[in-house]
């Protein structure tokens, strides 16, 4: 379970370093590059949620059919 939790703060700590350079771009002025790394971001992150969805089914999956 505590890979979970490590999983939680990374997820947080993208969100936290992504919006800080995106902040710095936009006062920058170049607002394209700061919308790309947003969107970078967010796929980044939506790829550790779908790891961690695949392996909850997983685990369901192997409680429901009494695997070890």
């Amino acid at each position: 379970m505590p890979y979970h939790l490590d999983s939680v703060f990374q997820i947080a700590g993208i969100g936290i370093i992504v919006a800080m350079i995106h902040t710095v771009l936009k006062q920058m002025g170049k607002e394209d590059f700061a919308h790309w790394v947003t969107l970078f971001g967010f796929v980044v992150v939506l790829f550790m949620v779908a790891m961690l969805v695949q392996d909850l089914f997983q685990t369901i999956k192997n409680v429901f059919l009494f695997r070890a």
